[in-house]
C-alpha cells in the first residue's frame, strides 16, 4: 500500500516541478502559485498517509498515533489549497480575492488547530496504521477529530463540485475538460473516500464492522480521485505549452530541407550547445539562421529563372500560391549553387520579397522549405514530361535534387 501511495505522491509533485519551472515567475503569478501549493500539498497528504510513513513519525516522536494529526492537518490544509486555487482562477477584484483567500485560510487554520487539540485531549494510546479512523471511531475526542477533518475535506469537495458545475456552463475548450476532470475527481472524492469513511465510522457507532471500506476501498478511491483533480487543474496551464513545443519540433524538422541548402552560408551566432534545449528555442535559432541565409543569397537570385518556373509551374496547374513558392524555391536552390561555386551574381538580380520573409512565424519557411522537396510541375499527368526546376527547359520526369 505503501507503495502505490508514494508513487502517487511522485506523480503530484513531478507537476508540481513541470508547474513551477520558472520560479520569478510563478512568484508573481496567484494563479500558478495556488496550483502549485494545492498539487504539492496533495503529494505531501499522501506521502503522511502512508503507513511506513506514519510507523516512521510515531517511532521519531515517541508518540503513538501522532502521524494522524500530521495527516489530517495536512489534508485539511490540502483543501484550504484547493479553495484558494478555485478563488485564484476565478478571478475578480483583487480585493476580493485577497479577502475571500484570507477568510478560507483562517477558517482551515482554525480547522487545524483543532485537530491537534482534540488529539491532544483524546487516549490514544495504541499505534494504529491503517485503521485508526474506525478503532477510534467512538473514542471521545478522537470520534470528534475525525468527524473534524471529514466534515473540513468534505466542504471542499462539494463548493468544488457546484463551482466547476456552475463555470463549465460559461467557458469552452480546455478550461471546460480542465473542469470536467476535477469534477469527475471531486465527485469520486465524495462517494469513494468520504461516504466510505462516513460509512464505516457510523456502521461502528452501530456495532457494525464495516472497516474495509475505510481501509481498503477509500485509499484507492482518494489516489484516483486527487490525480484527477489535479489532472483538471494543470492540464488548462500545460497542455498548451506541450502543444505549442510539439509543432516546434514538428516544424523544425519540416525545415530540414531548406537548412541543408542554406546553412554553409548562414552567418547568425551559432546556437548554444546545450541537449536539453527545448523545441520551440530551437526552432527560433534555426529561423533566424535561415533568415540571415537569405539575406546573404539574395543578390544571387536570378529573377529571370524565377518567372520560368513560375509560368511552368501555373502551366501545369498548380495554383498561384503554389508556383510562387515553387518559383522561390528553384530560384533559392540556384542562388545558393551559385554562392557555393562563388559564381558572379546574375544581371537579373533586383529587390525581391520571398513569401516566407511577407509572414510571420516559421509558417512561411516551412511552406518554401517543402517547396523544396517537390518539382514545380508536379500535378501533370503521368508520365508526362516537365519544366526544369532550375532552367525551365522541358525534361525528363525525376525528383529534384538539391545540393
Amino acid at each position: 500500500m505503501s507503495l502505490v501511495v508514494y508513487l502517487a505522491a511522485l506523480v503530484f509533485g513531478m507537476t508540481s516541478v513541470l508547474l513551477f519551472r520558472r520560479p520569478r515567475t510563478a512568484m508573481r503569478d496567484p494563479l500558478t502559485l495556488s496550483t502549485c501549493a494545492a498539487v504539492l500539498l496533495g503529494a505531501l497528504v499522501f506521502v503522511c498517509a502512508a503507513p511506513a510513513t506514519l510507523r516512521t513519525v510515531n517511532d521519531l516522536t515517541g508518540v503513538p498515533n501522532f502521524g494522524a494529526p500530521l495527516t489530517y492537518g495536512m489534508l485539511s490544509a490540502y483543501s484550504c489549497a484547493v479553495l484558494v486555487l478555485l478563488i485564484n482562477w476565478r478571478g475578480g477584484p483583487r480585493p476580493l480575492v485577497r479577502r475571500m483567500v484570507l477568510r478560507s485560510m483562517a477558517a482551515y487554520g482554525l480547522l487545524v488547530a483543532a485537530v491537534v487539540v482534540l488529539f491532544l485531549l483524546a487516549d490514544a494510546d495504541t499505534e494504529r496504521l491503517t485503521d485508526l479512523d474506525t478503532y477510534y471511531a467512538g473514542t471521545p475526542f478522537m470520534r470528534e477529530m475525525i468527524l473534524l477533518y471529514l466534515l473540513g475535506h468534505s466542504a471542499a469537495m462539494l463548493v468544488m463540485c457546484a463551482v466547476c458545475v456552475k463555470w463549465g456552463r460559461e467557458v469552452g475548450g480546455l478550461l471546460r475538460a480542465g473542469l470536467r476532470l476535477i469534477l469527475l475527481g471531486a465527485l469520486l472524492d465524495v462517494v469513494g473516500f468520504q461516504l466510505t469513511k462516513y460509512t464505516a465510522v457510523v456502521a461502528r457507532w452501530a456495532g457494525h464492522d464495516l472497516d474495509f471500506l475505510s481501509t481498503t476501498v477509500a485509499p484507492p478511491m482518494a489516489s484516483l480521485a486527487a490525480l484527477l483533480c489535479s489532472a483538471g487543474f494543470v492540464l488548462p496551464r500545460l497542455l498548451p505549452p506541450v502543444l505549442a513545443h510539439w509543432r516546434g519540433l514538428d516544424d523544425y524538422r519540416r525545415l530540414d530541407p531548406l537548412w541543408s541548402l542554406v546553412r554553409s552560408v548562414s552567418t547568425a551566432p551559432k546556437p548554444p550547445a546545450s541537449w536539453w534545449q527545448l523545441p520551440r528555442a530551437r526552432l527560433q535559432w534555426r529561423e533566424v539562421s535561415i533568415h540571415d541565409a537569405l539575406l546573404t543569397l539574395a543578390p544571387y537570385f536570378d529573377h529571370d529563372l524565377r518567372t520560368r518556373v513560375r509560368d511552368a509551374a501555373l502551366g501545369a496547374g498548380r495554383s498561384a500560391h503554389a508556383a510562387r513558392l515553387a518559383a522561390e524555391a528553384g530560384m533559392l536552390a540556384d542562388a545558393a549553387r551559385r554562392a557555393a561555386a562563388r559564381e558572379e551574381p546574375p544581371d537579373t538580380a533586383g529587390s525581391y520579397r520571398l513569401h516566407a520573409t511577407e509572414v510571420p512565424g516559421p509558417s512561411g519557411l516551412v511552406e518554401l522549405a517543402q517547396a523544396l522537396r517537390r518539382p514545380p510541375g508536379r500535378g501533370t499527368a503521368s508520365g508526362g514530361a516537365r519544366p526544369s526546376s532550375l532552367t525551365g527547359t522541358v525534361s525528363e520526369p525525376e525528383e529534384p535534387h538539391v545540393a
